[in-house]
């Protein structure tokens, strides 16, 4: 049954993209500088290992598991030291540890995929896969952030990884997330697609950009759809969201109605853009556009946007 795209959603869409079924309970307000050793001490502490843009996943007859055990993590030579506590679950502690081996000696029972790769083969669970999110996010922002900002000295993890702390200024840094707007806009009958000279062969997608400081979302969709293709945006409204972990990225779903239809495209970012009648673009989500044209997979909130306007009323 189909919905206004202007009206408030029926139901909360960003359970539906890859990456957000994450289930941990961060606790943050009870965090601990022990929590790391705390964690690892116990017995049904369970850890991600990663690096490089990889997971280090355990082959478990036809499937891959994400999770090792402290022993097993250290007998992988996993960087423990380095660790970040994500939180718990019904079964215990959770930890994201830099990979210690290079992928070429890790043993026949590992393998290390990438992050794109699993997340679009769906070689984990909705909630592994939102831990791997997490995981990979944090242990991206401290390898980054290993020195103060406001002084230049060494920096230390503290709370189990949920912050940073100078011995020598005493200032504090906190995990970064960068907020990204992903937009269709959209007339009554047309939805407007690009596609950027990295994609595969027949993709499009919608258009993104982060959003600048001092910026509303709004705005950030008003400013990224003009400059990417021209076109003027009125009404915005978000859809959802979804956690993006390349590196530490938050995508910020939303449909821009467009008040305007003349596209002059940015041919630095985009190598075309054009507009999409609702029944192509039902083809295209489909898979049945004669001139294959493809749109992301379904797990992205880009696919999500797209199939939710071809299924709406307006």
């Amino acid at each position: 049954m189909g919905f206004h795209l202007f009206d408030a959603p029926e139901r909360e869409a960003s359970q539906f993209v890859g990456f957000a079924g994450n289930a941990i309970d961060r606790q943050s307000e009870n965090r601990r500088d022990d929590d790391v050793e705390t964690a690892l001490a116990d017995p049904a502490c369970r850890v991600m290992v990663m690096g490089g843009g990889r997971m280090h996943l355990k082959k478990a007859g036809e499937s891959f598991s994400a999770w090792y055990g402290a022993d097993e993590a250290r007998a992988l030579d996993a960087k423990l030291a380095d660790a970040v506590l994500l939180g718990w679950d019904a079964n215990g502690p959770v930890m994201a540890a830099p990979a210690g081996r290079e992928v070429d000696d890790l043993p026949d029972t590992v393998k290390a995929i990438d992050y794109r790769s699993i997340y679009m083969q769906g070689l984990l669970d909705p909630a592994a896969l939102g831990a791997l999110a997490q995981g990979a996010a944090m242990l991206a922002w401290h390898h980054t952030h290993r020195f103060c900002s406001r002084c230049g000295a060494g920096s230390q993890m503290r709370d189990g990884g949920f912050k940073r702390t100078c011995p020598s200024c005493g200032a504090q840094h906190f995990p970064r997330t960068d907020p990204v707007v992903i937009m269709l806009a959209v007339t009554r009958d047309a939805c407007l697609l690009g596609r950027s000279p990295h994609f595969m062969p027949g993709m499009y997608s919608c258009l993104a950009g982060f959003v600048e400081p001092g910026e509303t979302i709004e705005n950030a969709v008003r400013r990224e759809t003009f400059e990417e293709a021209g076109i003027r945006i009125g009404r915005v409204v978000y859809h959802a969201s979804q956690p993006w972990p390349f590196p530490h990225s938050l995508m910020i779903g939303c449909y821009g109605e467009a008040i305007t239809e003349a596209i002059d495209a940015d041919t630095t970012e985009l190598e075309d853009c054009r507009w999409f009648s609702r029944a192509e673009t039902r083809q295209i989500v489909a898979g049945t556009h004669p001139g294959g044209v493809l749109v992301p997979p379904k797990m992205a909130i880009a696919h999500h946007l797209i199939s939710a306007w071809v299924d709406a009323d307006g």
